[in-house]
């Protein structure tokens, strides 16, 4: 079977974490303080702080930016359900603004619309690694005195204008789950300039303690004294996770030029098949091609069954937020995302796709 996702492993990443094993320290130590600063210099932000996965990051956003309970939450109900609990985790009410037909990404446009006096905060999502229109939305953003914080969970290492994406907001939260572009097995990472909410992010992600356990230990000399001045959570990244960071991170020009060309070879087969739309990439935007996602004019269902009897995966990626039952009561009025979900089917695409598999993908859906 053909995965629609598939980490790329080397060996560099296998003797990264052997070495991480042998040298005695597994927690979160000097291999994620290396991997926070590798990464914040990658972006371009002067703070980066490493968590257990991009949800973790969202809540802890969330909660640093200390809203007002019932304060507003702008986002794209089309993106993973994570993005939401930025809002939930932190009893803030989500507000959907609908979604450009051709990027799939938040309409700038409907955004103005949905701004009352009680939002706070826009929250765009890169969605399959394409920018979102980042000019407009830091404008509307600054005329309206809102916060944007970036979901940038699809984006590591894409650009908008030349600029890396996870570098605009107040703070910006990336995933490193299994099938990212850049990927520890699960992990996250929040990147800020804002030296407050950088350290307020290093003490809740680990308990509100005080002190993290490396930085109370010098020269093999331990001391166990810290205070814990607030609650706190176990979201910590741990040097495992940190050390195949920061090999993905030395390969991820790599690895993300491998999804492009693929990419490039989908839309040159499929832009001449009448009953399907391939993704767009606007002139503005170096996408990092988490994804490959068309639209379909055929039933999608049959599609999906077509490919799995030949051995190749398919997913949806996504059916509109508000649509799961946990989201009934938000009203959304979100019309091009209830029309274009409906034929929406992604396709494999991961770096390591043999050229036989790429073909063979193409060969099943145009047979369809």
């Amino acid at each position: 079977m053909i995965p629609v996702f598939r980490p790329s492993v080397s060996e560099k990443e296998i003797k990264a974490v052997s070495d991480v094993l042998k040298s005695g320290w597994w927690g979160c130590g000097p291999k994620v303080k290396e991997f926070e600063e590798k990464f914040a210099k990658y972006i371009g932000t002067k703070y980066a702080v490493a968590l257990n996965s991009c949800t973790a990051g969202l809540h802890l956003a969330g909660k640093i930016l200390n809203l007002k309970p019932g304060s507003e939450v702008i986002t794209t109900p089309m993106t993973f359900i994570s993005t939401l609990y930025f809002a939930s985790y932190n009893n803030l009410k989500i507000v959907f603004a609908d979604i450009e037909e051709d990027t799939l990404n938040i309409d700038v446009e409907d955004v103005k619309k949905k701004i009352s006096s009680k939002t706070k905060v826009i929250l765009p999502v890169h969605y399959g690694g394409h920018a979102c229109r980042m000019d407009e939305i830091m404008e509307i953003a600054k005329e309206n005195k809102l916060f944007v914080v970036e979901d940038a969970a699809h984006a590591t290492g894409g650009l908008y204008k030349g600029r890396k994406l996870g570098s605009f907001g107040i703070m910006n939260c990336f995933s490193f789950q299994a099938v990212k572009n850049l990927a520890t097995g699960d992990g996250g990472m929040v990147t800020t300039d804002n030296l407050e909410f950088a350290e307020k992010l290093k003490i809740l992600r680990w308990l509100g303690i005080s002190k993290e356990t490396a930085d109370r230990t010098d020269k093999d000399q331990y001391s166990w004294k810290y205070l814990i001045n607030e609650i706190g959570y176990k979201f910590q990244m741990n040097d495992i996770l940190a050390a195949i960071g920061i090999v993905q991170l030395e390969r991820l020009k790599e690895l993300n030029g491998k999804r492009k060309e693929i990419t490039k070879r989908y839309n040159e087969a499929f832009s001449k098949v009448s009953w399907i739309t391939t993704p767009v990439e606007k002139e503005y935007v170096d996408s990092a091609n988490h994804n490959y996602v068309v639209k379909v004019d055929k039933d999608r269902e049959k599609l999906i069954l077509h490919l799995k009897k030949n051995d190749i995966a398919a997913g949806v990626h996504y059916m509109p937020a508000y649509m799961h039952p946990v989201f009934k009561n938000i009203k959304a009025k979100c019309p091009v995302a209830d029309k274009v979900w409906k034929k929406l089917i992604t396709l494999p695409l991961f770096p390591d796709m043999t050229d036989g598999e790429v073909e063979k993908v193409i060969r099943v859906v145009k047979g369809f």
